[in-house]
């Protein structure tokens, strides 16, 4: 039995290579890694040896030859395969163990230059894994470290792998060239000033007992990139299978987590917070989003940003939840939490690492990608274009309805007293709608004065305005930018209310 061994990740090799050795494989290898076997004390074969053809173009051209394609791609049931490399001196070669010239991170490095690029791009590498995973039948492909355990023990137990496990390697082997590939494509095509092609490469996480509705099948699937506020890269530490609602809700409440640094808590319900504050503490901002929506939190999401104590746990423990997220937690917090063996809990990276990414939604034959909203403005004196100016309580309360609305779903409304959500309307067909329904939530919890609003599209006419004077707002925050801002303004000003325009929206569909 014939092994060629040419690697970029060298880890484990070794202790590979020398395991095909103890069970009498004769091993050929390349370039770096024939030195690093020999080197072990490892007896090895050069590539040389086998083609009879030396190394060119400074190692370009090295295991481009039918001495290596045609020991891979021979079929061992084909009579004529096998007289055939009989008659040009070929030997069967029954293992390939490549991985690839480190192209991707090469390309992330800010100071690349195009030659440094291609000199990273691996010609011999895809070849040898194609071929060999093409003839899966009688050939082992592994490009993958984390394999080496499962080809030896089967070499082991039964002195070759297994065809099942070889029919998975040759997956694997396809899947690490095309990745390879379109990595490649990607920053050629942008060298060249090409229209785009959109890659995308996910691994799965589970496949989900169903989607949104029970009709529907779905999976989870998590970028290669750890991202810090990703329920896909969450850790579960109880409670049962996420689910595809779950999942969808969690990342909505993260997305909201992430604007603030100060101990935060939001409920959500739906994809849209239900209740949000924030405190000196987390008991103060646990408190002020319980309390902004006693009902809807029934069935809801629970995150926070600070680690989630046993004083606070109690509290959440006699409310049905559906999950619970925080960047860490007291042990004697997941005691109590241990209580509900279903309440789902997740220990999320909440780094403050700005990190860009693009969202992703799908269409009827087709996506749209765009960057994601991760951008908030810091909302400041200057922005108010009426006569009364916003006080520093004011100013500070529209800041954090600013950051809340931006993620409710548009139309959207939201009001707020003292670090705290007073009132939600979401996704109504007119502005009007959404602040009839944030401001009779605020009146339903006594709060009739001290309000300020925030809207994350533009108030074009100065209906909203009356309306939030009607029920104490004293201050709003909206975008601006319509024709019609005077109107708003001037009846903000007849009621004594500062408004300011941020000139950014944020739209949430």
């Amino acid at each position: 039995m014939r092994a060629l061994i040419s690697v970029s990740d060298k880890s484990g090799i070794v202790d590979f290579a020398s395991a095909l050795k103890n069970f009498g494989w004769t091993l050929i290898a390349t370039g770096g890694t024939l030195k690093t076997l020999r080197n072990a004390g490892i007896e090895v074969m050069d590539i040389q040896d086998v083609t009879g053809f030396p190394e060119i173009c400074e190692g370009r051209v090295k295991t481009l030859h039918p001495k290596v394609h045609g020991g891979l791609l021979a079929r061992r049931d084909s009579e004529e395969h096998m007289a055939e490399i009989a008659e040009n001196d070929i030997i069967p070669i029954d293992m390939v163990c490549v991985n690839l010239y480190p192209f991707e991170a090469t390309i992330a490095k800010p100071d690349v230059t195009m030659e440094d690029a291609i000199e990273n791009i691996d010609i011999g590498g895809p070849s040898m894994l194609r071929s060999a995973a093409k003839n899966f039948r009688d050939v082992t492909v592994v490009c993958d470290p984390d394999d080496y355990p499962t080809v030896i023990e089967e070499i082991s137990l039964n002195g070759n792998t297994q065809y099942d496990t070889r029919l998975r390697l040759s997956a694997k082997a396809y899947t690490h060239t095309a990745l390879y590939d379109s990595k490649i494509a990607e920053f050629m095509r942008k060298a060249a000033g090409l229209p785009e092609k959109l890659f995308l490469s996910f691994d799965e996480v589970q496949t989900l007992r169903y989607g949104e509705n029970p009709h529907q099948k779905a999976a989870f699937y998590r970028d290669a990139k750890e991202t810090p506020f990703s329920v896909a890269f969450s850790k579960q530490l109880q409670g049962k299978e996420l689910s595809y609602n779950n999942i969808q809700d969690a990342n909505a409440a993260l997305s909201i987590v992430r604007e603030f640094e100060e101990p935060f808590c939001v409920a959500l319900k739906h994809m849209n917070p239900c209740g949000a504050g924030v405190g000196k503490n987390l008991l103060e901002a646990w408190t002020k989003a319980y309390e902004a929506d006693k009902v809807s939190i029934y069935g809801g999401i629970v995150a926070i940003n600070r680690p989630l104590t046993k004083e606070v746990a109690l509290l959440m423990k006699p409310i049905f939840l559906e999950i619970v997220m925080a960047p860490s937690y007291e042990p004697e917090a997941l005691e109590v939490l241990a209580s509900k063996k279903n309440l789902r809990v997740l220990e999320v990276n909440m780094s403050r690492e700005k990190t860009a990414c693009k969202a992703y939604v799908g269409i009827n034959g087709g996506m749209l990608v765009q960057d994601a909203d991760l951008d908030c403005l810091e909302l400041t004196q200057e922005m108010c274009v009426t006569k009364r100016k916003p006080t520093e309580k004011e100013l500070e309360e529209l800041n954090f309805g600013w950051k809340i609305v931006k993620h409710v779903k548009s139309n959207a409304i939201v009001v707020v007293k003292d670090g705290a959500t007073a009132g939600v309307g979401a996704g109504q067909m007119n502005r009007v709608g959404s602040a009839e329904i944030a401001l009779n939530e605020a009146k339903a919890l006594g709060i009739t004065d001290g309000l300020v609003l925030a809207s994350d599209g533009f108030l074009p006419f100065g209906d909203t305005v009356e309306l939030a004077a009607k029920y104490g707002v004293v201050a709003i925050v909206q975008p601006g930018g319509s024709i019609r801002d005077e109107e708003s303004i001037k009846v903000a000003d007849e009621k004594g209310i500062a408004m300011l325009f941020t000139g950014m929206r944020h739209f949430k569909h």
